[in-house]
């Protein structure tokens, strides 16, 4: 039988999209094809599902909130596909996205969020945490749901300047709740009211070459990962108000398995974080070669307050400009349970919930880092005086610090505060100029290299209330109004060893405290310190043994 060449053509290119996976995710849009349709609205054998065709009119001005939830509720009903967003601005509110369906945003188009509150329905999810007190409301919300991703080269805007208030009358952009195989990718998020995105609960998520660009309000978090597991971020360049990537443990459920590359951060506040919510814990992180410029706390966070436990972080390859702070590193004891309440004084435990004791912060590698500081307070790592920080190795790091601070502030008692909200500012000016560490265990700095900008009255290092220290190749910049490069107060079992300072020092070091001891000076270079070691009162003289040592 002689075959009509236009039905040859059409055949053809249609085993190419099946073969190639393209029909589902919108390939009729992307190569100019139009969809056979037995009517207006209904696709037929194509899985994919034009909003325009359900009704939305794409002009900014009318609200295609129905017309786009019909779209994904034909498609969900049909077995999934991909929900086709055209040029053209479409004014919604919330939409709920189901099992299956592809949001996919071609270029030059826009969900645009309403400005009107009533335009989103408070939705609360059946997995109660600390979050409960933030928002219930959202642009894009899916709950229970598996297979669902949000694509292509188009933006979704909140218009989140419009909104003012307290959390709940700011919703959030996206939303996702307990759901399985979530893919965002490619799509710029901007001007969220609230937090940009908040994954809770969740399993394989998969977050790659967005772009956030949000400091529209407060709150802006750029990603919020929160009690989720397998979750891997790529390739996104984010520019938010609040933190850029930040991990959350706002329920009993660990934060687990996650990984973050390649991405380009810049925030007014942390540009990495674990924390501040840490009821779960945070076990199996990884961060890796990304760049970090102008923010306003710290480029790296890690922080357990909650009493669960912190395990297995490591963190590499990551270049800073312009933060106020490297790192900060703090196990607290606020032991906030994810059912507290907040209040005007801060939260309140309902009766019948225990409040946690402290938890644990251990075995975190931290390696190849550049950074240029504008704040003077300092570097920190801090545990707890019977809750030790454990297993901490810093590795070829190299920080630039401003300088600036007293001998006063040398001299500086550095209170507790456990129970305080953790910032690296938690502490007030540090003791250190570079990194301050007290109440840890196993640390160690191989390659640690810290300069000043202008003249600084306090040591490189200061430890206290340390145990098993190892120090090798250390470096740093010393001040003649400083005490010494280093202070170990009331620290033992330490190993320093392999160190050429590479600037004259007038002291490399200064041992205090009656609990100091058990020091070796093994296979230094200190042929440019004037003066390697003191004594204070109250140190032991069997203290310290060397061997080795040019001077």
């Amino acid at each position: 039988m002689k075959r009509n060449n236009n039905t040859d053509k059409t055949m053809n290119r249609r085993r190419f999209l099946a073969r190639s996976g393209l029909a589902a995710a919108g390939a009729g849009a992307i190569f100019g094809i139009a969809p056979e349709r037995s009517d207006a609205a209904q696709p037929l054998n194509t899985g994919l599902y034009n909003v325009r065709d359900h009704g939305a009119s794409g002009d900014g001005e009318t609200l295609d909130t129905k017309a786009i939830q019909q779209a994904i509720d034909a498609c969900a009903e049909a077995g999934g596909g991909t929900v086709y967003f055209p040029a053209g601005t479409f004014l919604s509110g919330t939409l709920y996205l189901k099992s299956d369906v592809n949001l996919h945003f071609d270029s030059g188009s826009m969900l645009l969020g309403s400005t009107n509150l009533d335009d989103y329905p408070v939705t609360v999810q059946d997995l109660r945490s600390y979050t409960d007190n933030y928002t219930d409301k959202s642009l894009i919300f899916a709950e229970k749901v598996q297979n669902i991703s949000i694509t292509g080269r188009g933006t979704l805007d909140g218009q989140g300047a419009v909104f003012s208030g307290p959390y709940k009358v700011r919703p959030y952009m996206i939303r996702v709740i307990e759901s399985e195989n979530i893919t965002v990718k490619d799509v710029t998020i901007q001007n969220s009211p609230m937090w940009v995105q908040h994954y809770l609960g969740c399993e394989n998520v998969n977050i790659d070459g967005i772009t956030v660009h949000s400091k529209m309000n407060r709150n802006n978090d750029g990603i919020d990962i929160d009690s989720c597991e397998k979750v891997r971020i790529a390739n996104c360049e984010i520019w938010s108000g609040d933190d850029a990537i930040v991990l959350k443990a706002t329920t009993y459920r660990k934060c687990r398995d996650v990984t973050v590359t390649n991405c380009v951060l810049s925030t007014d506040c942390n540009a990495f974080k674990l924390g501040t919510e840490s009821s779960g814990g945070f076990e199996n992180i990884v961060l890796d070669n990304c760049t970090m410029y102008d923010v306003g706390l710290s480029g790296i966070a890690l922080e357990e307050v909650d009493g669960a436990v912190f395990d297995r972080v490591s963190i590499s390859n990551v270049n800073m400009v312009n933060v106020d702070n490297a790192i900060f590193i703090r196990l607290g004891n606020r032991a906030r349970p994810p059912e507290a309440k907040r209040t005007s004084e801060g939260f309140t435990i309902p009766e019948g919930v225990e409040k946690p004791g402290a938890g644990s912060l251990r075995n975190v590698m931290i390696s190849n880092i550049q950074a240029t500081v504008r704040d003077g307070v300092g570097c920190s790592i801090t545990g707890l005086a019977g809750h030790l920080a454990e297993n901490i190795t810093l590795e070829n790091i190299r920080i630039s610090f401003p300088g600036g601070g007293t001998r006063e502030e040398a001299r500086r008692d550095i209170p507790e505060v456990p129970e305080h909200y953790p910032e690296y500012t938690v502490f007030g000016t540090l003791s250190a100029y570079g990194f301050f560490c007290r109440h840890a265990r196993n640390v160690k700095f191989h390659h640690v290299q810290v300069d000043l900008r202008d003249a600084d009255a306090r040591p490189a290092y200061v430890f206290d209330d340390v145990s098993d220290l190892e120090l090798t190749g250390i470096d740093g910049m010393l001040s003649e109004s400083a005490p010494a490069l280093i202070r170990l107060y009331n620290t033992t079992d330490v190993f320093v060893h392999g160190s050429r300072p590479a600037h004259s020092l007038h002291k490399f070091a200064q041992f205090e405290g009656s609990e100091t001891g058990s020091i070796t000076l093994l296979n230094n270079d200190f042929s440019k310190v004037e003066e390697v070691y003191s004594m204070e009162d109250g140190v032991s003289k069997t203290a310290l043994f060397e061997a080795g040592n040019r001077t």
